[in-house]
């Protein structure tokens, strides 16, 4: 997230703890997607 804020994302929700076990936020790109970033380190292989 600090990657694409440097680069002109707007972060719309910080990474946040879930209900499910991972992290997961919010960005609008340059373009002005939407995308969710989500990470769960125990469904690694």
């Amino acid at each position: 997230m600090d990657l694409v804020e440097s680069i002109g994302a707007t972060i719309i929700k910080p990474p946040q703890e879930t209900f499910w076990g991972g992290f997961a936020g919010y960005f609008i790109d340059i373009d002005g997607h939407l995308w969710e970033v989500v990470y769960n380190p125990e469904l690694l292989p």
